[in-house]
């Protein structure tokens, strides 16, 4: 779709001679799609396997706890395999501390390390992640009239802007408006 949406653009701008239109930029994530927790290819509410962003700090813990790790580190003492963990997925995605991390990772590989000092991590972590988000929520679930407001006064927003885009677009290519679009 973004390169699709930048021929468009390109072409536009070449008829205009001249920018008209910026060219869109992916924003891509440092971490792809999270798994479920249960290390399924997708997270999924029907499968049981999400945390949801509403969660309670016990359904956190929970999910943490759920959490598939490496079948083959049975003992603390065993060498555990980073790729395909879960928790350390998850790690990579929300802890705030990449060296400590790559210093677990280390440590884990060569043994010596066990799973719930991770999860215990990662639950502090997505407490922390997690908890301001449910916060705002349950304020915003309080005041449905208030964000019905902000949903209107959005969509007025961006009706403005796209207005006024397609505008400087008709007016660089030399197109008259008929009607009200």
């Amino acid at each position: 779709m973004i390169e699709q949406s930048n021929e468009i653009v390109r072409r536009i701008n070449r008829q205009a001679g001249r920018e008209v239109l910026p060219e869109a930029r992916a924003l891509v994530s440092s971490v792809g799609r999270l798994p479920g927790i249960d290390g399924r290819s997708k997270m999924s509410k029907s499968a049981g396997n999400a945390i949801p962003l509403s969660a309670s700090p016990e359904e956190i813990s929970s999910a943490v706890q759920a959490m598939f790790t490496d079948p083959g580190h049975l003992r603390v003492s065993d060498p555990g395999r980073v790729e395909g963990n879960v928790v350390f997925t998850y790690l990579d995605a929300f802890d705030d501390k990449p060296d400590e991390l790559d210093g677990l990772k280390a440590h884990y590989r060569r043994g010596g390390l066990g799973d719930m000092v991770l999860k215990r991590r990662l639950n502090d972590r997505l407490q922390a992640v997690l908890g301001p988000i449910r916060t705002r929520r349950a304020k915003f679930a309080e005041q449905p009239d208030f964000v019905m407001e902000m949903v209107r006064a959005g969509t007025e927003r961006a009706a403005a802007l796209t207005k006024e885009t397609l505008d400087q677009v008709r007016s660089a290519l030399g197109l008259f408006s008929f009607g009200g679009g």
